[in-house]
């Protein structure tokens, strides 16, 4: 009876062990590998500003509209970047978050 427990967490880790190898195989991202981005593609980069970080999310957001509507990508026609709701002191950091976040969900979305 004790070689039976001593076997059931070899056979929990065996059984665990092929879901592993097919997410690798597959390409799902793994934490440390290169190009990695915790998060994923859509989170701001770290350096940004809160009001570049709100620009960015909205670009997403903008560019993922565009894109379900089939419409060209084109970050001048979005509201939101040529008539930004914030404080006329941070409207170029917003826009400059916008457009990053716009430019980097087309090239996502694109497929590229």
């Amino acid at each position: 009876m004790r070689l039976s427990w001593a076997l059931l967490p070899l056979v929990a880790i065996s059984l665990g062990a092929p879901g592993l190898a097919s997410a690798h195989a597959l390409g799902v991202p793994q934490p440390g590998v290169a190009g990695y981005q915790e998060g994923g593609w859509d989170v701001p980069p770290a350096e940004f500003r809160e009001v570049q970080r709100k620009g960015f999310h909205d670009g997403v957001e903008g560019a993922r509209k565009d894109f379900d509507l089939h419409r060209p990508p084109n970050v001048n026609n979005r509201e939101e970047y040529r008539h930004p709701h914030v404080d006329p002191n941070l409207r170029d950091d917003y826009r400059e978050g916008f457009r990053r976040g716009y430019e980097t969900a087309v090239h996502h979305l694109e497929g590229h």
